[in-house]
């Protein structure tokens, strides 16, 4: 999936729970089940050469960009302070595909992700069709609109 619908579940969890012990591993766990849902991200392509790392790379940085105007616009834009845990659910939400970024971008990971890296890449399911990709997060993003 895209980074803003896991960072943007990660956050939802994180307005809805107290406290870290709960939303940090609840977002992570979130991340896995959304990865399962078949899915087009900025990664789609990488395997089987028809996307190149540049191209992921700049996508995924728009994807980013993204991603912090939709965290700030569901949950910062009215509110009167700074949410921390908002921020601290969404990158957690995000936390899977960070310690997969080294290996995917610079194929380098230290021993110790290698089992992190290689659960999260069994749960993967990237279809190449955009369209069809993009439209199970697009309604994610719509129920949490509405949830938050």
């Amino acid at each position: 999936m895209l980074s803003v619908a896991h960072a943007a579940t990660g956050a939802l969890i994180a307005s809805k729970l107290p406290h870290p012990a709960l939303y940090i591993p609840l977002a992570i766990g979130a991340h896995y089940l959304e990865d399962w849902t078949p899915h087009w991200d900025v990664g789609t392509g990488l395997t089987n050469g028809t996307r190149t790392k540049r191209t992921a790379f700049i996508l995924e940085i728009f994807d980013l960009i993204l991603t912090i105007g939709v965290i700030y616009f569901f949950w910062q834009n009215s509110a009167a302070t700074w949410q921390t845990h908002i921020w601290v659910g969404a990158l957690a939400g995000l936390t899977p595909d960070l310690i997969a970024t080294p290996k995917i971008f610079l194929n380098w990971q230290l021993s110790i992700l290698e089992p992190f890296n290689a659960f999260h890449e069994s749960f993967h399911h990237s279809i190449p069709k955009i369209a069809m990709g993009l439209l199970p997060q697009i309604i994610l993003l719509v129920v949490i609109w509405f949830l938050r």
